[in-house]
């Protein structure tokens, strides 16, 4: 595999199958670049798709310091992966860690951006979980510490919304978990304290979410709580968005539903090429429940 290197010196090890328009795949935080398999066998024979693992994930550099951890630092390393590998712009797909990273992407540098996908996206975001999640970030950090990767991946996999891929495909899920287990006990702990823990809340980013224009797609499981509510909230701030739920689905989409991720992209990918993806009409977001409102009323407007 190659490995792009960052402006801090940090080496991000990345593949690339297929040729024609360019994906970049980001990971969750509980996986690596293997977890897009599903994703790259569907879209090789027709895109350039590239996965990478991010800094803290070997064999990508695992730095010892918090500090070189960050949200912006995701962002960055997205950019000298596709810096590296020849890419100018890219549909830009994420998952969780990678969904934010990706959503970030399409705010501060749509000019590299083909379309965003930002699946499973909003844990701790609203502003009355905000200290919870920081606390479990911190919690999360030091039990890595103290009792190693194994015993971590068992705990945090046995939260509630990875309880629908266990009951779903308990052997896919046991692998996953298995391979969570391989990580690094430094990179883990580093990505909880500084990319986690410290990245902003989506709710404080609604004005410059606003203004958002690469088309956009939000895709969540209707089992992935903490999601459900800030994937709303994206998919009405954010003028070009979409939004799919699946039934029944966890967090862990791409490998919970890959058919269905695959399939959602599809039509994604197909809309942006043929230049028909929307933005939303601004009178679909009036303050009235069936367009009757006595405020809203003009008799001599019609729909065209």
């Amino acid at each position: 595999m190659p490995f792009a290197i960052t402006d801090d010196e940090v080496s991000l090890c990345y593949k690339v199958q297929g040729d024609g328009p360019a994906i970049v795949f980001a990971h969750e935080f509980a996986a690596d670049h293997t977890s897009w398999d599903a994703q790259v066998a569907h879209f090789s024979d027709r895109f350039k798709c590239i996965v990478y693992n991010a800094r803290g994930y070997p064999p990508s550099t695992v730095p010892e310091s918090v500090g070189s951890y960050s949200q912006s630092r995701a962002v960055k390393d997205l950019l000298a992966v596709m810096d590296h590998a020849g890419v100018d712009k890219a549909h830009i797909v994420g998952l969780s860690m990678g969904g934010f990273a990706a959503l970030m992407m399409g705010l501060h540098h749509p000019n590299r951006c083909l379309s965003v996908c930002s699946a499973g996206i909003g844990y701790g975001a609203e502003l009355d979980r905000r200290d919870k999640f920081r606390e479990e970030a911190q919690a999360s950090a030091a039990f890595i510490r103290d009792n190693g990767v194994p015993a971590f991946a068992d705990k945090y996999m046995s939260g509630p919304t990875r309880i629908p891929f266990l009951r779903l495909d308990r052997e896919a899920f046991n692998a996953f978990r298995d391979t969570m287990a391989g990580f690094s006990a430094v990179g883990l702990a580093n990505t909880q304290l500084g990319v986690q823990r410290e990245r902003p809340s989506l709710y404080d980013l609604k004005a410059e979410l606003s203004q958002y224009t690469v088309p956009a797609l939000i895709v969540n499981g209707d089992e992935d709580w903490p999601c459900l509510a800030p994937g709303l909230m994206l998919k009405q701030v954010i003028p070009t968005a979409g939004l799919v739920i699946y039934p029944n689905c966890g967090h862990t989409i791409n490998l919970e539903r890959p058919k269905e991720l695959n399939q959602s992209l599809d039509q994604l990918f197909g809309q942006v090429e043929a230049g028909s993806w929307p933005r939303r009409d601004p009178a679909s977001m009036i303050d009235s429940i069936t367009g009757m409102s006595p405020t809203n009323m003009n008799t001599n407007k019609s729909c065209e």
